[in-house]
């Protein structure tokens, strides 16, 4: 490994780590400054395994051993800072190993990411950053094959979209729609039955519809609070509910992803 020792919170070096609590901002700067930031040192050593590679690493030096397996081949600084500098410069307490600037990918064509799915999971402007990360764990977990995000919807490699995901992000393909695309017409041409996870008076319970599920299903959820929009319900196939009780009328977006995909995936269990 490279190393380098910083001992001042305004080192250039550490441009990319600087503010990393501003999400409005790493949201604007991260596509189109072409980075993206992964924390902890499970989470880097998933992400270079997936072929993304650093443009740098900070780090305290208690964290540098468990660092040297994984960048020991890559040819990107470590820069190697006191646990004050490392706070002053992302504005929160860094306690999980490592934080890395890792160059982005290019995003997967759709039909790329499309073509060997059964299940894809369609995340239509969701807002929260955790939910994403942690609808992408339930995907990997689960065994949805692929994951759809719209064009407004967070960040899959925000930070804390990777650090809810443990990882799992750079396990699932995943793609971003384009400005004012809808993936119903791909979808149907690949041969998805869409349905939308809503709650509607007219909705199949969710185990009625995996009981006779089509071979491939596009599952969509819409944003926090207001759910799916009315031209994604107008899109789908069929609208599908997960019967509650307890006078709660549904669950978090994330925790409904993870329950429809259990259910959808029975007939393979």
């Amino acid at each position: 490994m490279h190393i380098e020792h910083v001992h001042d919170a305004a080192d250039p070096r550490l441009a990319e780590y600087r503010g990393l609590t501003d999400t409005a901002l790493r949201r604007l700067q991260e596509p189109e400054g072409g980075l993206y930031i992964a924390e902890s040192a499970k989470v880097i050593e998933r992400a270079v395994a997936a072929g993304h590679a650093p443009r740098s690493v900070m780090t305290q030096a208690r964290w540098v051993p468990g660092l040297e397996e994984t960048l020991a081949e890559l040819d990107a600084p470590v820069y190697v800072v006191p646990d004050a500098v490392a706070e002053q410069v992302t504005g929160f307490a860094v306690h999980r190993g490592a934080l890395a600037s890792m160059h982005r990918p290019a995003l997967r064509p759709l039909d790329e990411v499309l073509r060997d799915a059964r299940l894809v999971l369609v995340l239509d402007d969701l807002i929260e950053h955790t939910n994403v990360g942690a609808a992408f764990r339930a995907a990997a977990g689960l065994g949805a094959d692929a994951v759809i995000v719209s064009e407004r919807c967070a960040d899959p490699l925000y930070r804390r979209s990777v650090k809810v995901s443990m990882g799992t992000v750079f396990q699932v393909p995943w793609t971003r729609l384009a400005a004012g695309a809808s993936p119903a017409e791909a979808l149907r041409a690949q041969g998805f039955d869409i349905a939308a996870l809503a709650l509607r008076d007219d909705a199949v319970p969710l185990d009625a519809y995996a009981a006779q599920r089509p071979a491939k299903v596009a599952l969509m959820l819409g944003t926090e609070g207001d759910g799916l929009s009315a031209a994604a319900m107008a899109a789908a196939d069929v609208v599908v509910t997960i019967p509650m009780r307890g006078g709660v009328d549904s669950l978090n977006v994330a925790s409904a992803a993870a329950v429809a995909i259990w259910e959808l995936t029975r007939p393979e269990r």
